[in-house]
């Protein structure tokens, strides 16, 4: 399972890294300041969780066995999904009511963290 994370944690940075520089570049002058915020705040987001999955595929090396790994770095690709996709269409396409997917994201994004924590609590070295 942990390469599997590290590698799902790879792709997201890597379109993280895409998404943001075709916004810098392809929509910066077609967006309002408001809207171009959201996208980057979307962005941000966006890699911050990345890592995060890329660090937990390598404590799943230490800890294979743990479930409550895998809920964390699961969780954390919903959050990624959930939360910068919908704060990516909505600031293109300015449908306001898609703000209403982000908080689920954005809990996917709490759980996911708890549920790393709660995996390092729970470890005991071998």
């Amino acid at each position: 399972m942990n390469s599997r994370f590290v590698a799902i944690g790879a792709i997201c940075a890597f379109l993280s890294v895409a998404i943001g520089a075709f916004g810098a570049h392809a929509l910066k002058e077609s967006m309002s300041a408001e809207m171009m915020a959201i996208y980057e705040t979307g962005v941000q987001y966006h890699m911050m969780h990345s890592l995060g999955i890329i660090a937990i595929g390598l404590a799943a090396a230490f800890m294979p066995e743990s479930k409550a790994l895998v809920r964390a770095g699961w969780s954390l690709l919903i959050g990624i999904i959930l939360f910068s996709g919908s704060l990516y269409v909505l600031s293109i396409t300015e449908i306001k009511p898609l703000g209403a997917i982000t908080p689920f994201g954005g809990v996917a994004f709490l759980f996911g963290w708890f549920s790393l924590a709660q995996a390092a609590f729970k470890f005991k070295k071998q």
